[in-house]
């Protein structure tokens, strides 16, 4: 029997800043699963700062969204219609296909999840799925993080950079710097995150700032949200600090960009190792990221946090809100009354 169901589509390819007018919601009908296919239910969604590249018809490490058709993105599901004898009906998944109420996908498409105790099952959206993993790879892997290192952290009360600046103090920084975008994510990246030092930058320059808060330099970078803060990192980095270029969120909803750096030519001289990453080069990690964060999970030595919109009707506003910095933590859009 057919179900019926809510998706949301991309409408139009924005120019500039997206609108609400770019989403279009639609009524579908999904037939039964054929075989090796399992029906989901959606619990919740992810959106996140890179779909506003996918909104664009270009070249990029994912694939644009096509036009008048669902969007994609990460979500975590129910299987509620399945004749795969692994994946039975009520097996909690991930899958990429968000952006509606229910997915009908391949077997290959899911992946099986557990609840943690003591934890909200959306942890598998954040610090235990690819946000999680992206943090832990590129502060591990693509910066060479070592004991002892200063580290900057740019938009570190987002998603990512919220995880970041822990995963560093668990490893023993020296330092952990934030930038954030209000006095209340400041406070929190201090007085929750174990950051040591964090500064609002609309408060000055970013430049000025980070000086001010790295007296003795930094020896790594990651960044979310490039242009001046890229630059300001340029400035007060160490010789041979290393740089994971994660995002620049700066640039990804203004017409025209921010301009970029101005000091490229340090670079040289500190003999800086900048280097961008995508999360999915750094799946050969995934069983000890699993292990390590997985482990600080359980015994609390992490904080996570959830900004929380109900109901896919509110999804597009989620997803514009978290490109003006509305999120603290990861920006989650949670379906039904049901859900878990």
């Amino acid at each position: 029997m057919p179900t019926s169901t809510r998706e949301i589509h991309l409408a139009a390819r924005p120019v500039g800043a997206a609108k609400a007018t770019d989403f279009r919601m639609v009524d579908a009908e999904l037939p039964d699963p054929g075989a090796d296919e399992v029906l989901v239910r959606t619990i919740a969604m992810s959106v996140d700062p890179y779909m506003r590249g996918r909104m664009n018809d270009a070249k990029s490490y994912a694939p644009p969204w096509e036009l008048n058709e669902a969007a994609l993105g990460s979500a975590i599901g129910e299987v509620i219609a399945s004749d795969v004898e692994l994946l039975p009906v009520g097996t909690l998944v991930r899958h990429g296909h968000g952006w509606r109420e229910h997915a009908l996908l391949p077997a290959s498409a899911v992946t099986v999840i557990e609840a943690v105790e003591g934890l909200p099952l959306t942890v598998h959206l954040g610090a235990l799925g690819g946000i999680g993993l992206t943090a832990y790879a590129g502060l591990l892997d693509v910066a060479e993080f070592e004991e002892g290192d200063r580290v900057f952290v740019s938009g570190a009360a987002g998603a990512v950079g919220s995880l970041v600046g822990q995963f560093a103090r668990l490893r023993g920084t020296q330092q952990v710097i934030g930038s954030a975008g209000s006095p209340d994510k400041v406070r929190w990246l201090t007085e929750e995150l174990g950051y040591t030092d964090a500064f609002d930058y609309h408060d000055g320059p970013v430049r000025d700032l980070l000086l001010a808060a790295a007296p003795h330099g930094i020896d790594v970078f990651f960044d979310n949200v490039g242009y001046d803060h890229l630059e300001a990192a340029i400035e007060a980095a160490n010789p041979f600090a290393r740089f994971a270029l994660c995002g620049s969120i700066a640039g990804y909803n203004v017409d025209p960009k921010p301009a970029g750096p101005d000091n490229l030519s340090l670079m040289v001289g500190k003999r800086i190792m900048a280097k961008g990453f995508i999360v999915g080069d750094h799946t050969d990690m995934q069983e000890a990221f699993q292990a390590e964060v997985g482990g600080w999970l359980r015994e609390g030595k992490l904080v996570t946090r959830e900004t929380i919109v109900e109901g896919l009707d509110n999804a597009v506003e989620a997803f514009l809100g978290l490109l003006q910095g509305a999120n603290t933590g990861k920006m989650i859009v949670r379906l039904g009354p049901d859900s878990l």
